[in-house]
């Protein structure tokens, strides 16, 4: 809905919702250089997904610089660089530095893939815990 209240600065907004109105002003000016600092952190697994395929389309053509700790937002990216304590320590495309055998960003990806699975499995183990308890009830 356009010309919604949305409440002073926006109070009556979820951090999702700030962030891809956010996103969506800065994507209108149709900047040269576009930075995104955690763009999606805020954003479920869902919306993650459907954000991100909008961000890789609108990055194209432009230098775009992201600061993602959800490496899921960098994976398309030309180049990555991890960063520890300032320095640069590794570099490469997604696909260089998973083959790069006990590397940290490999590491990085893998802990979160472990982690994304277990969140899946709870989401799932949630469901079908509500779905016992409604069968319970009828």
């Amino acid at each position: 809905k356009y010309e919604t209240l949305v409440g002073e600065r926006g109070i009556q907004l979820s951090g999702g919702e700030k962030q891809r109105i956010a996103l969506a002003r800065a994507l209108v000016k149709q900047p040269a250089f576009l930075f995104l600092d955690e763009a999606t952190s805020a954003l479920d697994n869902v919306s993650e997904k459907l954000v991100q395929k909008a961000l890789d389309h609108a990055c194209k053509g432009r230098t775009t610089i992201v600061i993602a700790h959800r490496l899921t937002t960098i994976r398309n990216a030309d180049q990555i660089y991890v960063l520890d304590n300032g320095s640069v320590i590794e570099q490469g495309t997604h696909e260089t530095l998973m083959a790069k055998e006990e590397g940290i960003y490999q590491a990085m990806v893998k802990r979160q893939q472990m982690v994304k699975i277990q969140d899946d499995q709870d989401d799932t183990i949630s469901i079908q815990k509500a779905e016992e308890e409604d069968a319970n009830l009828i």
